[in-house]
């Protein structure tokens, strides 16, 4: 199976230079990763409404989506450290398809988490038909989710019109999802009671989740903390650990750096210092175009690399030449990573005092924030341990 990427960049110097192409449209194999034998998995769709109303929403959704993921960064079940998988869906939107209930698969399960950012940074509202049951029911049936009872797996819904529209019933596709072992929590961009007159609540009960309710329109909370900046700074020297191979590794880069670019843009939200915090962690894990996460793969071979497909400093050197430069690489990124832990660590307590010092009778529920407690909340379930 084939898929055609297009990535536009837009002359990025916030994190280092790009390589000069406006526009580059390449074709890559699609590739699924096998994890680890034992390794534990994460695994989370978000279903956004799309129409006129949600521009907050989707606002949110592209600053905090790195927040989300980086619950997980001090998590372990059985001993493992999780990776997380994503997917996103828009439903309710005039200009999808109305013979597919205006919803579009926007990723499916992914480890791709730059792909699902640039995405969620393309995202588009206008007015339309929000119908909830179709799409959660589209999110269960399609998608990839692991069989194994061990695994958490959660739908995240967030809407503001009536939870109950359409020609699916919701609480068929709530039951539907539940008996796959996939958690459904509602996330209701309006008052509660709005929310529970809607049927929000009804769905997340009948799936084992969350009736959530968010402000959509109000502007994330972001604490700076004296750790931030050296972060940011440590993403940069980062990116220069990132080698791209093959037909999509130059393209891919520029979107690594796009993507900083766009976070850099939202930094007032925390976007630039959580998705460097994401960067350094194993869930940032690009073994489809980066030589250095591919050749920690069991079935890579290194006599397989053509000239054309690598990078100009790779191709004048021999083969164990080329092993040395990857593992260069590999040190200096296992070195920043650990830099970016440790400040994240010491930000996070920084942050923790800040907030516990700050009132909280006039705060409103962000995406960010409800997400990131009810998927911490869940896991547990699972036996998911977290380091405080």
């Amino acid at each position: 199976m084939k898929k055609t990427i297009t990535t536009v960049v837009m002359g990025l110097t916030l994190f280092g230079p790009v390589f000069g192409h406006d526009k580059v449209k390449v074709t890559e194999e699609a590739k699924v990763e096998a994890p680890a034998e034992g390794q534990a998995k994460v695994q989370i769709a978000i279903l956004l409404d799309t129409s006129g109303s949600m521009s907050g929403l989707i606002d949110q959704a592209k600053t905090q989506l790195w927040k989300v993921v980086n619950t997980f960064i001090t998590a372990k079940q059985n001993g493992k450290v999780p990776f997380v998988e994503v997917a996103l869906y828009e439903y309710g939107k005039s200009s999808l398809r109305g013979e597919d209930n205006w919803i579009r698969q926007i990723q499916p399960l992914t480890r791709d988490l730059d792909k699902v950012s640039e995405e969620l940074f393309a995202l588009t509202t206008n007015g339309g038909e929000e119908y909830c049951g179709a799409v959660i029911q589209k999110a269960t049936s399609e998608l990839k989710w692991d069989s194994s009872g061990d695994v958490y797996k959660a739908i995240f819904i967030a809407g503001n019109e009536a939870f109950t529209q359409g020609p699916i019933q919701p609480d068929k596709s709530c039951k539907e999802a539940i008996a796959k072992g996939v958690i459904v929590n509602t996330i209701h961009c309006g008052r509660e009671v709005e929310g529970v007159n809607g049927g929000w609540k009804d769905g997340a009960v009948l799936a084992d989740g969350r009736f959530l309710t968010i402000d959509h329109n109000q502007a994330v909370v972001h604490i700076e903390a004296p750790q931030d900046e050296e972060i940011v700074k440590l993403n940069t020297e980062l990116n220069d650990t990132y080698i791209g191979f093959g037909r999509t590794g130059r393209a891919r880069k520029e979107m690594q750096l796009a993507n900083d670019a766009k976070a850099f843009k939202e930094k007032t939200s925390g976007a630039a210092v959580q998705r460097a915090v994401a960067k350094g962690s194993s869930n940032y894990y690009n073994s489809g175009w980066d030589i250095v996460d591919a050749s920690k793969q069991k079935n890579f071979d290194w006599t397989k690399l053509k000239d054309e497909e690598l990078p100009e400093e790779m191709r004048k050197l021999d083969l164990e030449g080329r092993k040395k430069f990857v593992a260069d690489k590999e040190k200096k990124r296992g070195e920043i990573q650990k830099k970016i832990q440790t400040l994240n660590s010491a930000r996070n307590k920084f942050v923790a005092k800040k907030r516990a010092e700050m009132a909280k009778t006039d705060e409103k529920n962000t995406l960010d924030q409800v997400m990131s407690e009810t998927v911490r909340e869940q896991a547990k379930k699972k036996g998911y341990q977290f380091s405080e």
